[in-house]
């Protein structure tokens, strides 16, 4: 699939997110320890980190799903205090209602608006016919497949059209073809809508083909070890010498490969 690059998209024209100092405690357990970082308007930021490391938890606290224990996550300025239309989160798990069909999937939010039928009909067919599921309009989600099931969930996110997508694993239960498919499709929504969008993934792959930047999580309790810049301009090629260099790196940085190479992380050399 070929992707169309809009220029404008992930050039930082506003500061979008700020997660500010943000800790979470369950109890004894503290899961997210002292979090901050900045999220630009219209970026792609990738989090990645060993399983269980928060990264999933930092995410629904930002969405408003989760209030932290310490901190703070502003979005326009705003602090997050819960779940608003605005932004909205994309499961691994698609989350599609099974007694409503793909279009009555998609229409949901926009009834909850208040938008009139013909509105309605008019938007989610638009959409339906954008990411391929025109002719499946009248389909419940059981009889799609996994791909299909997880573009009618972007696409009922998308049919209120919110400031901000956050995604959890989107792709994590789908086979290999499909995922990258969809990794292509979503990165082509992306550009088309210039949305901010957070990805969690434990995918450093994905994560490089798809992100502006990767934030580099630590195990439990979570901290960022690194805040990254993707090295290289889309469109991207998977293949690409340099993204499996940085892969390599970000794998060393986790703990799970040793570094080879030479990069400069933050103004600091790594000699790998």
């Amino acid at each position: 699939m070929e992707i169309r690059v809009n220029a404008a998209s992930g050039n930082g024209l506003g500061k979008k997110i700020n997660v500010e100092d943000l800790t979470l405690d369950y109890g004894p357990l503290r899961v997210i320890d002292h979090v901050g970082f900045g999220v630009q308007e219209g970026e792609f930021l990738a989090v990645v980190g060993p399983s269980g490391c928060g990264k999933s938890t930092l995410l629904r606290i930002m969405a408003g799903l989760v209030g932290p224990t310490g901190g703070r996550v502003l979005i326009d300025g705003v602090e997050v205090l819960g779940p608003n239309p605005r932004r909205n989160l994309v499961f691994q798990d698609h989350a599609l209602y099974p007694w409503r069909t793909v279009f009555q999937n998609v229409a949901l939010g926009l009834e909850i608006q208040g938008q009139s039928p013909a509105q309605i009909r008019k938007r989610v067919g638009d959409l339906l016919a954008a990411v391929g599921l025109e002719a499946f309009a009248a389909y419940y989600p059981h009889q799609l497949s996994g791909g299909q099931r997880q573009r009618a969930a972007f696409t009922r996110v998308l049919a209120v059209d919110p400031d901000v997508l956050f995604l959890d694993e989107p792709f994590g239960a789908l086979d290999a073809i499909t995922r990258l498919i969809l990794q292509d499709e979503l990165l082509q929504l992306w550009v088309d809508s210039g949305k901010t969008v957070v990805l969690v993934t434990h995918d450093v792959e994905e994560a490089l083909l798809l992100a502006d930047r990767v934030i580099i999580m630590s195990p439990l309790p979570g901290r960022i070890r690194e805040i990254l810049p993707v090295p290289e301009k889309r469109p991207r090629d998977r293949g690409s010498a340099t993204l499996a260099s940085f892969k390599r790196i970000i794998l060393g940085i986790l703990g799970l490969e040793p570094v080879i190479g030479k990069a400069t992380l933050r103004g600091r050399d790594f000699s790998i």
